[in-house]
Protein backbone atom coordinates (compact mmCIF):
# COMPACT_ATOMS: atom_id res chain seq x y z
CA UNK A 1 0.00 0.00 0.00
CA UNK A 2 2.36 2.17 1.00
CA UNK A 3 4.40 1.93 -2.98
CA UNK A 4 1.01 3.26 -4.06
CA UNK A 5 1.10 6.02 -2.23
CA UNK A 6 4.40 6.82 -3.25
CA UNK A 7 3.41 6.30 -6.83
CA UNK A 8 0.22 8.48 -6.61
CA UNK A 9 2.35 11.07 -4.91
CA UNK A 10 5.07 11.22 -7.49
CA UNK A 11 2.46 11.34 -10.07
CA UNK A 12 0.49 14.77 -8.16
CA UNK A 13 3.72 16.25 -8.44
CA UNK A 14 4.93 15.83 -11.86
CA UNK A 15 1.20 17.41 -12.74
CA UNK A 16 1.44 20.07 -10.93
CA UNK A 17 4.93 21.08 -11.86
CA UNK A 18 4.67 20.26 -15.55
CA UNK A 19 1.09 21.72 -15.44
CA UNK A 20 2.17 25.31 -15.58
CA UNK A 21 1.11 26.92 -18.46
CA UNK A 22 4.12 29.07 -19.63
CA UNK A 23 4.92 31.13 -22.97
CA UNK A 24 7.70 28.97 -24.06
CA UNK A 25 7.93 25.46 -23.83
CA UNK A 26 9.76 24.44 -20.83
CA UNK A 27 11.00 20.78 -19.94
CA UNK A 28 10.92 19.59 -16.10
CA UNK A 29 14.30 17.93 -16.96
CA UNK A 30 16.21 19.99 -19.44
CA UNK A 31 15.18 22.71 -21.60
CA UNK A 32 16.90 24.05 -24.92
CA UNK A 33 14.63 26.29 -26.83
CA UNK A 34 15.36 29.17 -29.24
CA UNK A 35 12.36 31.13 -29.66
CA UNK A 36 11.27 35.35 -31.32
CA UNK A 37 10.80 37.82 -29.17
CA UNK A 38 10.00 40.34 -31.67
CA UNK A 39 10.64 42.75 -34.66
CA UNK A 40 11.89 45.96 -35.36
CA UNK A 41 11.43 47.80 -38.56
CA UNK A 42 11.22 44.46 -40.10
CA UNK A 43 13.27 43.31 -43.00
CA UNK A 44 15.65 40.41 -43.10
CA UNK A 45 19.19 41.45 -44.31
CA UNK A 46 21.01 43.11 -41.20
CA UNK A 47 24.76 43.83 -41.00
CA UNK A 48 25.46 43.37 -37.10
CA UNK A 49 24.79 40.77 -33.99
CA UNK A 50 24.86 41.75 -30.53
CA UNK A 51 23.96 39.45 -27.58
CA UNK A 52 23.29 39.47 -23.71
CA UNK A 53 23.26 36.96 -21.32
CA UNK A 54 22.08 35.88 -17.75
CA UNK A 55 22.47 32.74 -16.15
CA UNK A 56 20.85 31.21 -13.05
CA UNK A 57 22.03 28.44 -10.50
CA UNK A 58 19.73 26.25 -8.64
CA UNK A 59 16.95 28.48 -9.04
CA UNK A 60 18.02 30.57 -6.16
CA UNK A 61 20.71 33.16 -7.98
CA UNK A 62 20.42 34.55 -10.84
CA UNK A 63 22.91 37.23 -12.03
CA UNK A 64 23.33 38.54 -15.48
CA UNK A 65 21.59 41.29 -17.73
CA UNK A 66 20.17 39.58 -20.67
CA UNK A 67 18.18 42.62 -21.64
CA UNK A 68 17.61 44.19 -25.65
CA UNK A 69 19.29 47.30 -24.67
CA UNK A 70 22.82 45.34 -23.12
CA UNK A 71 22.84 43.49 -26.59
CA UNK A 72 22.03 46.39 -28.91
CA UNK A 73 25.10 48.04 -26.84
CA UNK A 74 27.25 44.81 -27.18
CA UNK A 75 26.48 45.02 -30.55
CA UNK A 76 26.45 48.63 -31.78
CA UNK A 77 23.47 48.58 -32.78
CA UNK A 78 21.67 51.44 -33.39
CA UNK A 79 18.26 49.91 -35.74
CA UNK A 80 16.81 47.09 -34.44
CA UNK A 81 15.74 44.45 -37.43
CA UNK A 82 14.39 41.50 -35.14
CA UNK A 83 15.09 39.90 -31.54
CA UNK A 84 15.26 36.51 -30.63
CA UNK A 85 16.05 34.41 -27.25
CA UNK A 86 17.85 31.26 -26.07
CA UNK A 87 16.97 29.65 -22.68
CA UNK A 88 19.21 26.37 -21.19
CA UNK A 89 17.80 24.96 -18.07
CA UNK A 90 19.10 21.46 -16.79
CA UNK A 91 17.65 20.34 -13.68
CA UNK A 92 16.59 23.76 -12.55
CA UNK A 93 20.61 23.15 -11.48
CA UNK A 94 21.75 25.61 -14.21
CA UNK A 95 19.89 28.10 -16.44
CA UNK A 96 21.65 29.95 -19.05
CA UNK A 97 19.09 33.08 -20.99
CA UNK A 98 20.42 34.71 -24.15
CA UNK A 99 19.06 37.38 -26.07
CA UNK A 100 20.30 38.36 -29.32
CA UNK A 101 19.37 41.33 -30.97
CA UNK A 102 19.95 41.45 -35.19
CA UNK A 103 20.57 44.72 -36.89
CA UNK A 104 22.04 47.89 -38.04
Amino acid sequence: MKKVGLVALVLATAVFIGGCATPYPYGALYTEIKAPVGAGEGGVSYSKVGTSKATSILGLVATGDASIKAAMANGDIRTVKYVDYDAKNILGVYGEYTTTVYGD
